[in-house]
């Protein structure tokens, strides 16, 4: 048994899964029913435990079915979860451990008196805007905190935003973007930030941002999976989440999959905890990992580095990129700096947009290997903390749509 739902049961007698469909994988719509009821309510359910604080909002059904993933969540009891498994309908049964936001390693107040922030420069995404590449046209998907969008650098950046409630339903209507800390205006900025009088933060400065607040408090899996299914009925190229669970869990390898699937590339932060650690899903091979270096191309001391036994991709994160003393937007004006993976995972999402506007029709692989292969390892800097170091734009542009 998956060890996540036997802690789970072991605990309550209970155990929230995620079920992937059977056809979830091949683009057809497939039918949830015989899945959703088999989910059962339980006193000792997260659901329900929720539902009895506050009285007021009206708790969701036990099982709820993501349509664009193509996957179901919902409260198992043992003989649930015996015939689920025995479902046709049922590609797969795994459990739902608890994600956390990655949270900044520094926080402080900060002043943009440069031109661009030291991050675009050391990635040379100047050298791409010079032609003509700002992200215009491509849909980044940033799922955090939220984004103030009456920042002047967010104001025009956000195409779409989405709040999701503590049972992972989406508010309707929409309310105006606004932050629930200031985590996700930081790392909205730097993945689309526009130019305020002439200084840059966002490393793609016209694509389409599409934010939505699903951390923290609640059930976080249910709206982590609501973020990530609107996500992916957007149209979004790039996921940039910097989330996730403490150490190894393959729990969410097939939700990961099945993102990519759908034209996604996900994008997700390895780690604050230093070496020897990682978050899931951020260390799975199917995922784009992200760690952290200063401006002397020193890997952070807190920037997370993992090594697997497995063939495909041993070792994480997969680069790294600009994450210590990264200026960007601060919640009702002004900027902040702030240290963390969760600085890096942006950088690369906003690359990653950049190249997809130069070759809309590429594929998820195509552009993760354009990214992958620009990479050089920063001298005196090991393997084993950077994976294959640090990416340079001109030479990702130059791998996906050719010199």
């Amino acid at each position: 048994m998956n060890s996540n739902i036997a802690q789970q049961f072991k605990a309550s007698g209970v155990a929230q899964v995620i079920v992937i469909l059977r056809s979830a994988g091949a683009g057809v719509a497939p039918d949830p029913k015989a899945v959703l009821r088999h989910f059962r309510q339980s006193e000792y359910s997260q659901t329900v435990m929720l539902a009895a604080a506050s009285p007021a909002a009206a708790p969701p059904p036990a099982g709820q079915f993501y349509a664009h993933l193509g996957l179901c969540l919902g409260t198992v009891d043992a003989d649930g979860l015996s015939k689920l498994r025995q479902l046709k309908e049922a590609a797969t049964v795994v459990g739902a451990p608890p994600l956390s936001i990655i949270r900044p390693d520094r926080v402080a107040a900060a002043r943009l008196t440069q031109a661009k922030t030291w991050g675009i420069d050391r990635l040379n995404i100047p050298e791409l805007w010079s032609k003509g590449l700002d992200g215009a046209g491509v849909r980044v998907a940033h799922l955090d905190t939220g984004a103030d969008g009456r920042h002047p650098a967010l104001r025009s950046a956000l195409a779409a935003f989405a709040e999701f409630d503590q049972f992972g339903r989406e508010i309707q209507p929409a309310p105006s973007p606004y932050d629930t800390g200031d985590h996700g205006t930081h790392t909205a900025g730097t993945i689309a930030g526009r130019p305020v009088r002439g200084r840059y933060i966002g490393v793609a400065p016209k694509a389409e941002l599409c934010s939505a607040i699903v951390i923290e408090g609640g059930d976080v899996v249910a709206r982590v999976l609501g973020g990530m299914n609107w996500a992916v009925g957007l149209g979004a190229k790039v996921l940039s989440m910097s989330l996730g669970f403490r150490g190894w869990w393959e729990d969410f390898i097939p939700v990961t999959r099945i993102l990519r699937a759908r034209g996604v590339l996900p994008v997700f932060a390895v780690g604050n905890e230093g070496p020897g650690t990682s978050r899931s899903p951020g260390n799975y091979s199917e995922a784009l990992s992200v760690g952290a270096i200063g401006q002397d191309d020193k890997v952070a001391g807190f920037s997370s580095s993992d090594r697997f036994l497995r063939e495909q991709d041993p070792l994480v994160p997969d680069l790294v990129a600009p994450g210590v003393d990264v200026i960007s937007a601060k919640p009702q004006g002004g900027y902040q700096s702030m240290d963390g993976t969760s600085m890096a995972t942006p950088h690369v999402a906003g690359l990653a947009a950049l190249l997809w506007q130069s070759k809309p029709e590429a594929s998820v692989s195509e552009v993760e290997n354009a990214l992958l292969s620009s990479c050089a390892l920063p001298q005196g800097i090991q393997t084993d903390r950077a994976g294959r170091g640090r990416p340079d734009a001109v030479k990702a542009l130059q791998t996906l749509v050719g010199a």
